[in-house]
């Protein structure tokens, strides 16, 4: 039904809207008498008949239309919503433009969303209900849903509005100790023979502190509310803002220049401009406002005189005199007719609405679709209907078979199907949902970037000439568009000599019967374990990325694969204790490994020879190349005019230097064959200790 009504839309859009005759009919009957009859029970002004055209009516009905489908929480459709500072005067612009009499008391404040609903019928009637807020458990929202009555007078409603209070957990009195307000929407529907096509809601005013019988939780509560509504892209806010308080302490304004910074869909509307004294600097500056020289919104500003406290009892025909009044011998006379009073907003809000309407009917149209297609694909993955248990089995078998096969090639890397292939990425980024798809590729840079950052700042020391190989070049890779879970601090540079003077401390504590300029071979164990005191943190934070990169891949596959309850039943009972299972497994293979590392380090892989023989070969090849540098002179060439030198070296003063350069405190030597130990068995460890054998213990 809804995707006939925007085709007939489009098939029309081009010409005049065509009126059903029953409706021309009605329109000419539903005209209010002027000849001094009474009017129907729910009296209305002829401001109000004359909010909207017959065309204006009819493109607004396809609106209508959806709102009666219960498109609302699917899709963003073009709404009024009245926002602003608590006590700002909101509900009585809402009270004015749909000249609806609510509740009136000083201390009484919106504590929900109240959703009002004009309609044109043919006869008169009032309906009530509340929407539940979609966070409440199921018996709650059945019991709110239940709520629903009608009432064919006015004066019933702040009754009906108490009771509605009350259902939805809220005491209508003030400062009573019950919750304050509630994200549920109280829904006033209105119809009559002078009703426009107009749908508006009020909003809870914004709380700028707590107070007595106002918590933290009730101005967070407030808050989320009108973000959800003001965010909204289809909504046009009427930002209301009062003449009584400096509009630059009113928090309204800053919420919607952040969701709508250009002022696209965002009317300021100012309100009891009487309050401010005339010619003062306060008066002068709302004027400014009002003339959008300040703050800038393209729908502009307006002003409104609300009733005040001694008016209000007065009808709305002599609210609206009171208003033309005021403003014909006020300084906000100066502005625009059109940009003041309650009649000419509702003619700038009904060419706003029916303008905004027109531009977004065919965006809405192809969301429409695309929500239309997506419902097909849940339909789809129902399947057949089930009735039977063993209709039931066979649908969970098929399913199983269908996730096993696709989850076995995103193990394995067979990145083939439909699956797979579904709007792939240019860049790969282990956060889309695109690219988690295909699983071992994601685990596979995951370990590249573990076995990186292992290699980069897995140690806790970097000594000297010992830094780890490559890290300059690496550390570009380790902050990469996906860093790990939570990248340990880049290990501290020490100096040769600060490296000897901690192995030197260590040699204290560690000696036993080992002859002088030997080490206890414990040594090695001990300035090991420091050494890698990282390993264990860092191998946890890679387990946990792997872990969630699983359970985003499982979940995602799931929401492909089968429906919605389907979906949440098979997680809860099986699938995540399984992903749990795996965790705990992987959480005690690296116990294992750190048991291990923690015991006193052996290895029969020659790299940790061979490692200590070439720093070894390295230092003294260093320090022959100095003692020969040392030992060599230039003289010129004998009977030779040119400066040309021939290099003579004095081996014997060679050789006294390399012999001399032989430190005589055999500590320093023991300490020396120590870091060359150190640094042999830290390399050969943490090429043995591979992030595969860490992720994959989940993984597979």
């Amino acid at each position: 039904m809804c995707l006939s009504l925007f085709t007939h839309w489009r098939h029309e859009r081009s010409a005049d809207v065509r009126v059903p005759p029953e409706d021309l009919v009605d329109a000419d009957s539903f005209i209010a008498p002027e000849n001094g009859n009474t009017p129907p029970p729910l009296e209305t002004t002829s401001s109000l008949e004359g909010l909207q055209s017959v065309k204006q009516r009819n493109v607004l009905n396809i609106i209508d239309q959806l709102r009666k489908c219960g498109l609302e929480s699917t899709l963003s459709l073009p709404q009024l919503v009245v926002c602003g500072d608590q006590s700002a005067g909101k509900s009585s612009v809402l009270e004015a433009l749909t000249e609806v009499p609510f509740p009136r008391k000083d201390n009484l404040c919106t504590r929900f969303a109240t959703e009002i609903i004009l309609r044109r019928a043919i006869s008169d009637a009032i309906t009530i209900k509340v929407i539940p807020d979609d966070e409440r458990p199921q018996a709650e929202r059945e019991q709110i849903e239940a709520f629903q009555e009608s009432i064919s007078d006015f004066e019933d409603l702040p009754s009906l509005i108490d009771k509605a209070t009350t259902r939805m957990g809220i005491d209508p009195k003030p400062l009573s100790k019950s919750r304050a307000f509630a994200k549920d929407v109280l829904s006033i529907e209105i119809e009559g023979p002078s009703r426009p096509q107009l749908t508006l809601v009020d909003l809870p005013g914004l709380i700028q502190t707590e107070t007595r019988g106002v918590s933290e939780e009730d101005v967070e509560l407030v808050m989320k509310i009108t973000n959800h509504y003001i965010s909204q892209s289809r909504t046009i806010c009427l930002a209301v803002v009062s003449a009584g308080n400096d509009y630059a302490n009113q928090g309204i304004l800053k919420k919607v220049r952040n969701v709508d910074p250009e002022g696209d869909r965002t009317l300021g509307i100012i309100t009891k401009p009487d309050r401010l004294p005339s010619g003062s600097g306060s008066e002068q500056a709302f004027l400014g406002l009002a003339r959008n020289e300040d703050i800038f919104f393209k729908l502009g500003w307006h002003v409104l005189k609300n009733r005040s406290y001694e008016e209000g009892s007065s009808s709305f025909e002599q609210r609206n005199m009171s208003e033309i009044s005021y403003f014909r011998r006020s300084n906000f006379s100066t502005l625009p007719k059109e940009c003041v009073g309650i009649t000419s907003l509702r003619d700038r809000l009904s060419q706003l609405l029916f303008d905004h309407v027109k531009q977004e009917l065919p965006k809405l149209g192809k969301d429409l679709e695309e929500a239309f297609t997506e419902t097909q694909l849940h339909l789809d993955a129902l399947g057949n209907r089930r009735k039977t248990p063993q209709e039931c089995k066979a649908f969970l078998t098929q399913l199983s078979l269908d996730l096993y096969e696709v989850g076995k090639a995103a193990v394995n890397g067979h990145y083939e199907g439909e699956y797979f292939a579904h709007d792939s990425d240019h860049t790969f980024s282990v956060e889309s949902p695109t690219t988690i798809r295909r699983l071992r590729a994601v685990i596979q840079y995951k370990n590249s970037q573990f076995s990186n950052l292992l290699r980069t700042r897995g140690c806790k020391y970097h000594i000297g000439e010992a830094k780890a190989e490559g890290e300059a070049t690496d550390k570009a890779t380790v902050h990469s568009e996906a860093p790990m879970a939570s990248e340990p601090a880049p290990p501290t540079d020490w100096s040769k000599s600060t490296a000897m003077d901690w192995v030197r401390e260590v040699l204290v504590r560690t000696r036993g019967k080992e002859l002088p300029g030997n080490f206890n071979p414990l040594l090695i164990g001990e300035l090991f374990w420091e050494q890698s005191s990282k390993w264990q943190r860092m191998a946890e934070h890679h387990v946990e990325d792997v872990a969630d990169v699983c359970t985003r891949f499982l979940d995602a596959l799931l929401r492909e694969k089968c429906p919605k309850d389907v979906h949440t039943r098979l997680w809860s009972s099986k699938i995540e204790d399984a992903l749990t299972a795996r965790f705990d497994g992987s959480t005690r293979e690296i116990e294992k490994i750190m048991e291990d590392i923690k015991s006193y380090p052996i290895t029969y892989n020659h790299y940790y020879t061979d490692t200590i023989k070439k720093r070894r070969r390295e230092r003294e090849e260093k320090c022959l190349a100095n003692c020969i540098d040392n030992a060599t002179q230039h003289v010129l060439l004998p009977g030779c005019s040119s400066k040309h030198t021939s290099a003579q070296v004095d081996s014997g003063k060679a050789a006294r230097e390399y012999s001399d350069a032989v430190d005589p405190d055999i500590e320093n030597h023991t300490c020396e064959e120590a870091l060359d130990c150190l640094y042999s068995i830290y390399k050969v460890s943490e090429v043995v200790h591979s992030p595969g054998r860490l992720s994959f213990t989940y993984f597979a």
